[in-house]
């Protein structure tokens, strides 16, 4: 009988407020409204967190929701915000897909998924129809959110890119408003035939290079070299779009200036200027901290730069008024002034008059003169993201940063106008307003315990030991400790104690919050600690070369100044063992008869707990065991080392059973189910560096399972008491749950998927590799990428394709033969069709209408040639009978471009073509004429409620004036709409 085991899947994941991976994003509440809360700058902060994007109340530090697509794995890389409608985003992951987002129902609304590798950036048109994507990949595509498809990929850039930006040069007719002749706006969008397409992108790339893109023609128009020194690293355009600021190395920030009227007017003409020049570069600042500056971002109102590197600091520059411009520089020529009547004792000097002259004009004025330092705001993490908070613009700016010690602040920062009191060289005081920074850890956790209910968790890192609710994920506990390196329940589950790197164990009171008493307890780290089985004791190993045994005790303790006496948990060291090698891992075995401890010379060896002499010496590891564990019945110890191995030992004699090469990094921790539930009392979890967790039959030597889903190296994993979950900490600074479930699973089911995983994506990285050789030198290319799913879906369709033409002939027949003879048996049909009662056209329609609308010109790539005819067969009914006339018009368009060539030379196709724009003109008169009708009615509508919005009043006040001064006058009426 082939032996199955029970699934473990991920449950749940805490700990973490924001991964450093992604951006952060200022929103504003619903209830923005409400004065005290915009005043304060309390809103939301959209960041990224591992897979998952999370919303924070950055006034009460709650999560408000979690956005999480179940069959996502990639990190969050990046989000934006769509300016059209703020509760729609768009975020980015490490695998090439973008999913966007309503924050209203924390559902994806649109998949899309054309990129090779992680996307770094994302720009929404104001309209929030486009959407633009860059990629590490090199790329940028332009996305249709209204077809839900990408348009067209752009090609340019030899490195990864870092900025994107929509550039809206609306032109103005006769008078001066952006309206046409029906009073809508000018621009509709890229893809019309209306109207003037006045959109430009602008994008920089870590090639140094800025180039500014005609959306319109689909080529770049401009190019200029956007940093003096290596790459650039973050652009961001001025809210007028009148200039922009680049980015890089040694602390350098680029301002440049646009011609929006330029582009405006190369929208009007059919070609623009040649050789003309729309971006013009102003001249350059330098931040204080002279390392890369990686992000950079103006005020939404226009008057404030924040930029910031990977330091811990933002520093903020402000954009001085036109007076104040004039005022410096009219300060500057007189200065100069002076010093040439010192020199030169009144001689007039026709150059510096020339030289004031052109210093004047504001477009030409030195840019340090425009723009100044204002403040450096000191942050208490390195800076991954920073963003404005949006709100008025008053007497306070708001500044929201997320920082690489999982940690979310939001700062005050009074504006000029408030800091007009005070001398102009002190810089302003800022104050860190709320922070959201309990929910997580500031610092790796470097070690996990359960409670003995497997109730409480206890997880420690460099500064802080942290107490969670298993159910609810919350924070209960949070103290201050050492740079933790191994923590345990004790017995009761109401201390906890923890070893740290000084060589100290600090015990801790859960209920009261306290630390209860720092042992120093050896002269080097506390690698490892562990309790005795029987509750009463508990061992310690050091860096010191040493084992040192403790016993609880509860003394009693005379109160300072009082005769009263209060009992007190005490540590009481009883006995030592020296060996000869820094001690990295200590178990005592479930039996209390034996002690293993693993040394940094590669061996692990086993001695009697009663005696402490030397038992067995287990040799085999190349590089040192780092952890071990012992199962229940005392008879297996499994060892993991930095050799990327698993062994798994007998206790009675010490014999290898078996090693492993289980992981492709050095294997941090290993742990056996704690009971033998279904026999599975030598089964065992390894946890790597290479961010996998698997789960092993002892007895079989066999892998059962591998657990992804971390984004960094694993700490620390711990197994419950009874099976049902594990708990992993990460690099990534989350807190993992994966739990046992129902679901049965087998070893050779397991197998092939793992090796159908490995063809399916070596199958399709050849198919985007070649289609990649095959246009490397276009700039622009088509929109697509080739994944599981489209491969799929264009198997579905070929597959609908033959089974349903031979059924429709069929039927075409039986109808033939029904018209002569009524009483003709019905043709025996595919049972799909007479399980669902369809015909085959209707059946055909159904399956392509579920593949999505992103993936649907991909899956159409897969369709040989010869089967074209049939589906052309299947698209002139539909256009016949107007069945879905968008659809049916992408896909005939798509395959027309796709086999031009095959159909101008197939005599067949021609009749078929010809019957297809018969009645596919004949279906879009009427849809046309439905339009124009209902365009008719809604302009009816319109003017009947803007007739019934204005209403005449009196003004009694000046009325009765007139009455008393003039004698009884004419009515005067002011429109009010």
């Amino acid at each position: 009988m082939v032996k199955s085991y029970l699934k473990y899947e991920h449950s749940k994941t805490f700990g973490l407020i924001t991964s450093s991976s992604s951006n952060v994003l200022w929103a504003a509440h619903e209830d923005a409204q409400n004065a005290t809360l915009r005043h304060a700058g309390a809103g939301k902060a959209v960041v990224g967190a591992g897979e998952e994007t999370l919303c924070w109340d950055l006034k009460k530090g709650e999560l408000l929701s979690r956005w999480k697509d179940k069959d996502c794995v990639a990190e969050v890389t990046t989000v934006a915000r769509s300016h059209a409608d703020p509760e729609i985003f768009a975020v980015g992951y490490g695998d090439g897909a973008i999913r966007i987002w309503d924050s209203r129902i924390a559902s994806t609304i649109i998949n899309f998924n054309g990129h090779r590798s992680a996307v770094t950036v994302l720009a929404f048109h104001e309209e929030g129809s486009h959407l633009a994507s860059g990629s590490k990949d090199t790329d940028i595509i332009i996305w249709d959110l209204i077809a839900e498809v990408g348009l067209y990929k752009l090609r340019g850039h030899e490195n990864q890119i870092t900025g994107l930006h929509f550039l809206h040069a609306k032109s103005k007719n006769a008078g001066g408003r952006d309206e046409d002749e029906n009073g809508h706006e000018d621009f509709e969008g890229f893809e019309n035939d209306g109207g003037h397409r006045s959109v430009f992108l602008l994008t920089t790339s870590k090639d140094a290079k800025i180039k500014l893109w005609d959306l319109e023609s689909r080529h770049c128009i401009e190019t200029h070299l956007a940093q003096s020194n290596g790459e650039c690293w973050a652009l961001d355009i001025s809210p007028d779009g009148s200039g922009c600021v680049t980015a890089g190395n040694d602390g350098e920030l680029k301002i440049w200036s646009i011609n929006m009227l330029g582009l405006a007017q190369r929208s009007l003409q059919f070609n623009g200027e040649a050789g003309q020049k729309y971006i013009r570069e102003r001249g350059s600042l330098y931040r204080q901290n002279k390392d890369r500056t990686i992000g950079v971002k103006f005020h939404p109102h226009g008057r404030y730069i924040a930029a910031h590197g990977s330091e811990k600091a933002v520093e903020v520059w402000r954009i001085r008024s036109e007076v104040e411009v004039q005022k410096t520089l009219a300060r500057k020529r007189k200065r100069r002034r002076e010093k040439l009547l010192t020199a030169q004792r009144g001689e007039t000097n026709s150059d510096l008059v020339n030289g004031d002259d052109v210093t004047e004009d504001l477009a030409t004025a030195d840019i340090t003169d425009v723009i100044v330092p204002y403040v450096i705001v000191r942050t208490g993490g390195k800076i991954r993201s920073a963003d404005w908070g949006h709100g008025r613009a008053g007497k306070v700016l708001h500044l929201l940063s997320a920082d690489t010690n999982n940690e979310l602040e939001l700062y005050s920062i009074p504006t000029k106008n408030a800091e007009k009191k005070k001398k102009s060289s002190e810089p302003p005081e800022y104050n860190r307003t709320f922070a959201v920074d309990m929910p997580g850890h500031r610092a790796d956790v470097r070690s996990i315990a359960l409670s003995s209910d497997d109730r409480m968790l206890a997880s420690s890192s460099n500064g802080a030991l942290k107490i969670w609710n298993v159910r609810t994920q919350s924070c209960i506990r949070t103290l201050e400790c050492g740079y933790a390196l191994c923590s345990s329940f004790l017995p009761g589950d109401k201390i906890v104690v923890v070893g740290n790197r000084n060589g100290e164990l600090e015990v801790f009171d859960i209920a009261s919050s306290t630390l209860i008493e720092t042992v120093k307890a050896h002269d080097g780290p506390i690698w490892t600690l562990n309790v005795h089985p029987d509750g009463k004791s508990m061992a310690t190993g050091s860096a010191d070369k040493s084992a040192k045994f403790f016993n609880f005790e509860v003394a009693q303790e005379t109160i300072t100044g009082m005769e009263q006496t209060v009992p007190r948990f005490k540590l009481v060291h009883t006995r030592t063992l020296k060996v000869s090698d820094d001690i990295l891992s200590l178990r005592f075995s479930p039996d209390s008869r034996l002690v293993a401890l693993s040394l940094l010379d590669n061996t692990v060896k086993v001695f009697f707990v009663d005696s402490l002499k030397l038992f067995l010496n287990l040799y085999g590891h190349k590089l040192p065991v780092l952890n071990m564990d012992i199962s229940y019945d005392s008879k297996l110890i499994v060892t993991c080392s930095a050799d990327k191995n698993v062994r798994l030992w007998g206790l009675d004699f010490g014999d290898c059973h078996k090693a492993f090469f289980a992981h492709q990094d050095s294997i941090m921790q290993v742990a056996f189910v704690p009971h033998n539930q279904d026999g599975n009392g030598h089964h065992f979890f390894s946890s790597s560096k290479d961010r996998m967790i698997k789960y092993w039959d002892g007895d079989k030597f066999e892998q059962i399972q591998r657990l992804e889903g971390h984004h960094g190296e694993i700490w620390a994993m711990t197994v419950s008491r009874t099976g049902e979950f594990l708990v992993t900490a990460s690099h990534d600074k989350s807190i993992r749950i994966w739990q046992q479930t129902d679901e049965q699973i087998f070893l050779e089911e397991e197998r092939e998927k793992e090796m159908e995983d490995l063809y399916e994506n070596t199958l399709t990285t050849s198919l985007n590799q070649n289609d990649e050789v095959g246009e490397n030198k276009t700039e622009v290319a088509e929109a697509g990428k080739q994944t599981k799913d489209t491969l799929m879906a264009g198997e579905r369709i070929l597959e609908a394709l033959e089974i349903s033409l031979p059924d429709l002939e069929a039927m075409r027949e039986w109808e033939q033969a029904k018209a002569s003879q009524a009483n003709v048996a019905p043709p025996d049909r595919h049972p799909i069709f007479l399980y669902t009662n369809t015909s085959a056209e209707a059946h055909v329609l159904g399956i392509v209408q579920k593949i999505q609308a992103a993936a649907l010109q991909d899956a159409l790539l897969v369709l040989p040639f010869h089967q074209v005819t049939a589906l052309f067969t299947f698209l002139q009914i539909w256009a016949e009978k107007q069945w879905n006339i968008p659809l049916t018009c992408r896909i005939l368009f798509f395959m027309l471009k796709l086999h031009h060539k095959q159909i101008v030379a197939s005599k067949t196709m021609r009749p078929m073509l010809d019957g297809i724009r018969r009645n596919l003109r004949q279906s879009l008169q009427t849809q046309k004429d439905e339009m124009g009708f209902n365009l008719a009615a809604l302009n009816f509508v319109g003017s009947q409620v803007r007739d019934r919005g204005s209403k005449d009043y009196v003004d009694e006040a000046t009325w009765e004036e007139e009455e008393v001064g003039k004698g009884r006058k004419k009515r005067g009426f002011v429109d009010v709409a």
